[in-house]
């Protein structure tokens, strides 16, 4: 009796060629064939603007590094020869960096200066690090000692053998972070008081919330600023006089405040109703639950609109020049007229350092407010 072999279906019969290997689905490759080189069209516009970048960034680099000027004593450096070009004057940048981070300030007292933007610096990183030991602590010293050290500090104080040094003599770099610094310090909690004022059940805390928020978010900063300036002494005593500083620092705080309390609006009409609610059920006041349940979610969530008020508050003290006040701007301005560095490239250079300044700040405020939310992001998703 013979047996029928059959050939099973599923055994190869015939060599097969490789597959060709897989396409990357991450790392750059992966990222510019997903996003640049998708389609025909994607294609054609990455073409496009790789060609517009090499006519805008080729004559900046070549302005800003290849025939820039990096050192000399006055504007003979800055001078382009017969037939020769010259770029940016960053010799004239160096010899007047001292006046764009002091301004007037004294040369003697400048290291008042120094400690002041050391002490920033301790603030702002154990504020922003989120894991900094005691950030409680941190809070108290950024909003409570520092402001209070930094003012004794710069100012003067005879009484602990510190000579004075008037506000018109402040300038420069320092202007700008103190302008920011008092902007940013005070907007915050003011906002976030005129946001609950807003929100409130008093008929007459709600009305007086609304039109402050409202009248000042409806004029440009340059009105606040001149309001500030001219008509502060007008609710003082006669004998009082505001300084000349405080003028547009408090018009900066008043601005940036209202619009912060609409950001912060946001924020606690995104709080389910639940969340008051349960609050409420286990017998917290309305202080201790805004302070411990209902703040901080409405303060993370708005944390990109926070930082974006952050961001034009930083750019927006340069209109402080306007009233008087010599920030970075105006005194790069002011060092314009000096005859020992006129050339051609003088004023770009120097708009330009002022533009690297604020773009540098800016975009690391940016990066932070994405670190955060990302981090955040993956709390919430655990």
């Amino acid at each position: 009796m013979s047996m029928l072999v059959t050939q099973e279906p599923y055994l190869r019969q015939t060599q097969v060629d490789p597959e060709p290997p897989p396409v990357l689905v991450s790392g750059p490759v992966a990222w510019i064939r997903a996003h640049l080189l998708s389609s025909p069209l994607n294609i054609a516009m990455t073409v496009v603007t790789l060609y517009l970048s090499y006519l805008i960034f080729t004559p900046l680099i070549k302005f800003a590094l290849i025939d820039a000027v990096w050192t000399g004593q006055d504007r003979e450096a800055c001078l382009a020869g017969p037939g020769g070009e010259v770029g940016a004057c960053w010799a004239y940048v160096r010899a007047k960096l001292s006046y764009f981070t002091y301004g007037s300030y004294p040369w003697d007292l400048r290291w008042r200066v120094d400690i002041f933007f050391a002490l920033t610096a301790i603030g702002v990183v154990w504020m922003l690090w989120l894991d900094a030991p005691r950030r409680s602590l941190g809070a108290f010293y950024f909003f409570i000692i520092y402001p209070i050290v930094s003012f004794i500090l710069l100012s003067g104080w005879n009484a602990i053998g510190l000579s004075t040094v008037d506000t018109s003599l402040w300038g420069g770099i320092l202007v700008t972070i103190i302008v920011s610094i008092v902007g940013i310090v005070f907007s915050l909690p003011f906002g976030v008081l005129l946001a609950l004022g807003r929100r409130s059940a008093l008929p007459a805390i709600r009305l007086a919330s609304i039109i402050f928020i409202e009248v000042i978010r409806g004029v440009p900063l340059i009105t606040v600023l001149f309001m500030a300036n001219t008509m502060l002494p007008l609710f003082l005593p006669g004998n009082m006089t505001p300084d000349r500083l405080l003028r547009p620092l408090v018009g900066v705080a008043i601005f940036a405040a209202a619009y912060m309390a609409e950001v912060v609006r946001g924020g606690l009409q995104a709080i389910p109703k639940g969340q008051y609610e349960g609050a409420m059920s286990l017998g917290l006041g309305y202080w201790t639950m805004m302070r411990l349940v209902v703040l901080p979610q409405a303060l993370r969530i708005v944390i990109p609109g926070i930082v974006n008020v952050f961001i034009a508050l930083f750019k927006d003290t340069t209109l402080v020049s306007i009233v008087g006040i010599f920030d970075l701007l105006r005194t790069v301005e002011a060092t314009l007229t000096d005859p020992t560095w006129s050339t051609p490239t003088t004023r770009f250079s120097g708009y330009a350092f002022a533009a690297v300044f604020y773009f540098i700040f800016c975009f690391g405020m940016s990066r932070y407010s994405l670190a955060i939310e990302r981090r955040f992001a993956r709390g919430h998703k655990r």
